[in-house]
């Protein structure tokens, strides 16, 4: 019994199997790494190592795969997010022209008048009906509706100013339209 532990006698073939991965991947960890993965691979299939072979050349050869096999998956991998690349876009819009412009909007916002800001956010902002956003100002719908309007027609003239970003535009569509 003891003879069959000397005859798979790994941990004295440890030196090799580093030095012989440090020469392939040129990195002492990436190496270390090798060497465990091939350790792992070793004693996996300890029962396909024919007794009285050469456990050094055996032990080389599965470092050497596993080498081929880290190779090859990061080739495959490299492939795959080229192929992925080709299909986004090739560079994505700046984040700080959206923060600018949703700045200037919300600048513009408060500049309202009050009782226009006031009107504008319970209708726009927290979905209110003309009805319900009349009562909770206190107001009657028309004169809530007057006020929507005046807020949206100097919101939309300043985004005729200032616009240079298209795709923002205001919520609520038709300043008459009873909700």
């Amino acid at each position: 019994m003891e003879r069959k532990e000397r005859t798979f006698d790994v941990l004295g073939q440890l030196g090799s199997l580093r030095r012989y991965a440090r020469s392939l991947v040129r990195n002492a960890d990436e190496a270390e790494d090798l060497v465990h993965d091939a350790l792992v691979k070793a004693y996996e299939r300890k029962s396909t190592f024919r007794r009285g072979a050469n456990l050094r050349t055996w032990l080389l050869s599965i470092v050497h795969n596993a080498h081929i096999d880290r190779l090859r998956k990061a080739r495959s991998m490299s492939r795959r997010h080229d192929e992925a690349a080709v299909e986004m876009e090739p560079s994505m819009p700046a984040g700080q022209d959206h923060a600018v412009r949703l700045k200037q909007v919300r600048d513009a916002f408060f500049n309202l008048p009050e009782e226009q800001r006031e009107a504008l956010h319970l209708v726009a902002i927290e979905d209110l009906s003309y009805q319900e956003a009349a009562s909770a100002l206190g107001i009657p719908v028309g004169t809530l509706m007057s006020r929507i309007s005046r807020a949206r027609a100097q919101l939309r003239e300043f985004e005729n100013e200032t616009s240079s970003v298209t795709h923002l535009r205001l919520i609520g569509g038709n300043d008459h339209e009873n909700r």
